[in-house]
């Protein structure tokens, strides 16, 4: 099963479209993980319309018309492996720990809000992923995006991807 991991796109204050590179991988996937920041619903019923499949929360961006659609935490299991997204998970110093506590039941957490890219494992075993964002590199080198699979109900092949973001002219 192909993933594709996504957060804080925010369209159209920060591109006017996702990357096209982004748009291929997302056509590609089995599953599309969105922890949030969408900010326009444009942007998800596109990417409704061009994922096989999509799981997705609210940010702290979205207003009402999104996170009437959109749950503030989404629970799913993917060939046998439990998945949570949310969009913020707190500061990096203490986050494993503090992710421990409130998700015990997961077995990879994907979450955004710093678009600052984060790959790491809980004491307790918990994958936390934050894919960045593609089209706000916020003190990062690059626009990321990340993909993975599920082979035989593990996770590999966890990649992250820099890509050409589309950003407005001032």
């Amino acid at each position: 099963m192909r993933l594709v991991l996504i957060s804080d796109t925010h369209i159209p204050k920060r591109a006017r479209d996702l990357p096209t590179d982004l748009w291929e991988a997302i056509e590609a996937a089995d599953v599309v993980i969105h922890a949030g920041d969408w900010v326009e619903p444009a942007v998800l019923d596109a990417i409704e319309a061009r994922a096989p499949r999509l799981v997705g929360v609210a940010g702290n961006n979205d207003g009402p018309q999104l996170r009437a659609r959109l749950p503030e935490v989404a629970r799913v299991s993917l060939q046998g492996l439990r998945f949570t997204v949310v969009h913020d998970t707190g500061p990096a110093a203490g986050r494993e720990r503090r992710c421990d506590a409130l998700y015990p039941d997961t077995d990879v957490l994907v979450f955004g809000h710093s678009h600052i890219p984060w790959d790491s494992t809980t004491p307790a075993g918990t994958r936390l992923l934050n894919p960045g964002s593609p089209t706000d590199r916020r003190r990062q080198p690059h626009a990321t995006f990340m993909t993975a699979a599920i082979v035989d109900g593990k996770l590999s092949d966890v990649t992250l991807l820099n890509t050409k973001a589309y950003y407005r002219s001032p």
